[in-house]
């Protein structure tokens, strides 16, 4: 298959060999690159129950057939690993440079396998790869991480653990270009556990395409059918313009999710962010949108460096809304320390609001204030460093709360609840409840793209469906949850996607698919690509002994929210246990995987045993 290199650069960081790793060509035809060939390599290396923190786990960083061409929102790779929250195989797709460095390397990915007995960072540059000491990088901060080896080798793209990652605090994410983060699974904790604090990467190799100039034809009608008045719009206020609106239609995530409603989120919003803190836009490469925010602030006598960039829609709920923090400055200068100790914002959100709550209820000791900035900023610090509680909770939200019997960690499978609340999207809370990695909000569908007429004929999908109803949501669910995974599969960043409506872009982005790979994908089989990389996830979970008793929400969800455009509405447990199981049968899961039908079906045969 063009678009592809046809290898991975492999790594033992236990015997310091760095080789080479051939991929079946095969492979490239039932799973294209990116979810899908990460995820068969980890089933093919590592062994379901393996302790995610053991040299025997292997960390993958792949790509797709975009990546390293310039098409827009190429600019995005994947990560994946047995995550340390869930014991299953996890997914972190990130964005930046680093997967474009990656794509040009001659590799489509790395593989590392082991654990260094020293600190070490990876250089892959000028076609060669070799293993660095990093004794001197170790306790570093990311952006002084990514500034040092910068000097070392002018212009590699960097990938960094923080401190945190070094601590294998659970919340750990792998930060990349200083200000992008492959977060939610644990994932920098693994890559800590592994001593390997960077990976530097430049390339200069390029991809064989099947038909060059039809594909840089393409490309550009990509990028100027993208950059609409909308598109234009949303690079100018980024994903924070969504703030707003999502607490007047009652589901902008508040105090822990126990309310939908901010009365101060227009304070922390796209617009405010803007005209007060903001000081410039960022992209990805090849991408024209520059939708990444970049701010300069002080906060209680500290500043907040541009260099780490600035608080995505992500950020703001899960460090202001979440804690009922309404001082943007204080929420920008906790997402610069999150990026610097290497945190997941969300994750660190989730746990910080279920603290305010413990402590509000008088379940621990500490004073822990609900919408206290500095509380925010300390308790951040104390996550990152394991100091006192915070090294409880930089075990585990979960176990945490299990042990001192507190009922509201919003977590699934050991993963925070990102921003966007279920009881007004239920089949995102079906994704969240059945997602093998966990709660996750960019895995399809969000109820509110079905509430337009005929949202997508050419996947079937013909009927306007309301946000809140359960009903059928199962099959349409499986739908977008397919179409999301072959995306990810080509690594494409979810913004430049248009999944239903008359934007629809699924046919351009084939179009493109086909000039770089050779490969003409039909719609189905587009969506096969999808279903049979996300069955890839099912198996590693079904091997490790997740099953249907580790499925389902946390139990406030099943509550009303008290008050705004969607109060009053609890998902019906009734009705989602058996939307649950419509879900199972759709997708041919059994509790030891899939069944031998669905298997056939897929090309999957000999994963089946």
């Amino acid at each position: 298959m063009n678009g592809v290199h046809g290898r991975y650069l492999d790594v033992d960081l236990s015997t310091g060999k760095v080789g080479e790793r051939e991929i079946p060509e095969a492979w490239y035809g039932l799973h294209l690159g990116g979810r899908g060939i990460g995820a068969r390599l980890l089933l093919e290396l590592v062994r379901p129950g393996t302790d995610a923190f053991s040299p025997e786990n292997a960390l993958v960083w792949a790509t797709g057939p975009l990546q390293g061409t310039g098409v827009a929102g190429a600019g995005r790779h994947v990560v994946l690993a047995v995550s340390p929250k869930t014991g299953s195989l996890a997914d972190s797709y990130v964005g930046g440079y680093v997967g474009h460095e990656l794509g040009r390397s001659g590799y489509d990915g790395i593989v590392v396998r082991g654990q260094a007995a020293r600190p070490v960072y990876l250089l892959l540059a000028e076609g060669r790869a070799e293993l660095r000491d990093a004794s001197d990088l170790w306790g570093k901060a990311t952006g002084e991480v990514d500034r040092i080896l910068n000097e070392r080798h002018p212009g590699v793209r960097v990938a960094a653990i923080g401190p945190a990652g070094e601590r294998l605090v659970l919340q750990a994410c792998i930060v990349h270009d200083r200000s992008r983060a492959a977060g939610r699974p644990g994932l920098g904790a693994v890559m800590g556990a592994k001593r390997l604090k960077a990976i530097a990467v430049a390339g200069n190799t390029e991809k064989p395409l099947a038909r060059p100039k039809e594909f840089a034809r393409a490309r550009a009608l990509f990028a100027q059918e993208l950059m609409d008045e909308g598109m234009k719009r949303f690079g100018e206020y980024g994903t924070a313009r969504g703030l707003t609106w999502l607490s007047e239609m009652g589901i902008l995530p508040t105090k822990n999710f126990q309310e939908g409603v901010f009365d101060h989120a227009s304070a922390i919003g796209g617009e405010t962010l803007a005209q007060t803190i903001l000081v410039d836009r960022e992209t990805c490469a090849g991408c024209p949108v520059r939708c990444k925010r970049v701010v300069e602030a002080e906060f209680a006598g500290r500043k907040v460096d541009p260099a780490y960039g600035g608080p995505e829609y992500e950020t703001l709920a899960a460090l202001g809304s979440l804690c009922l923090v309404s001082d943007l400055k204080a929420i920008a200068l906790a997402n610069q320390l999150c990026n610097a100790h290497g945190l997941d914002t969300i994750s660190v959100g989730v746990a910080i609001a279920a603290l305010m709550e413990a402590s509000e209820k008088g379940l621990i000791p500490e004073r822990v204030p609900w919408g206290d900035g500095k509380a925010l900023v300390e308790w951040t610090e104390r996550i990152a460093r394991r100091e006192g509680l915070g090294d409880e909770l930089a075990s585990g939200l979960e176990g945490w709360a299990r042990k001192h019997g507190i009922e509201f960690a919003m977590t699934v499978k050991g993963v925070e609840i990102p921003m966007h609340e279920p009881r007004g999207k239920v089949a995102l809370g079906l994704s969240y409840a059945l997602s093998p990695r966990g709660a996750t909000h960019l895995e399809g569908l969000h109820d509110t793209m079905l509430e337009q007429d005929d949202p997508t004929p050419e996947l079937g999908v013909r009927r306007r469906m309301d946000r809140f109803a359960l009903a059928e949501k199962a099959r349409v669910l499986v739908v977008y949850e397919n179409l999301r995974s072959y995306v990810n599969s080509l690594v494409l960043c979810a913004f430049v996607t248009r999944d239903t409506g008359p934007r629809y872009n699924h046919g351009r982005i084939r179009e493109l698919v086909g000039h770089a790979t050779g490969l003409d994908l039909s719609p189905q089989d587009m969506l096969a690509v999808g279903e049979r990389n996300f069955a890839l996830l099912r198996l590693f979970a079904a091997r490790a002994g997740i099953g249907p008793e580790r499925d389902g929400l946390p139990g406030r969800f099943h509550e009303p929210l008290p008050r705004g455009a969607s109060a009053g509405r609890p998902i019906g447990e009734a009705g989602f246990s058996r939307e649950m199981a419509a879900y199972r049968r759709i997708r041919g899961w059994t509790r030891d995987g899939l069944s031998r039908a669905k298997l056939r079906a897929l090309g999957l045969e000999d994963l089946g045993t």
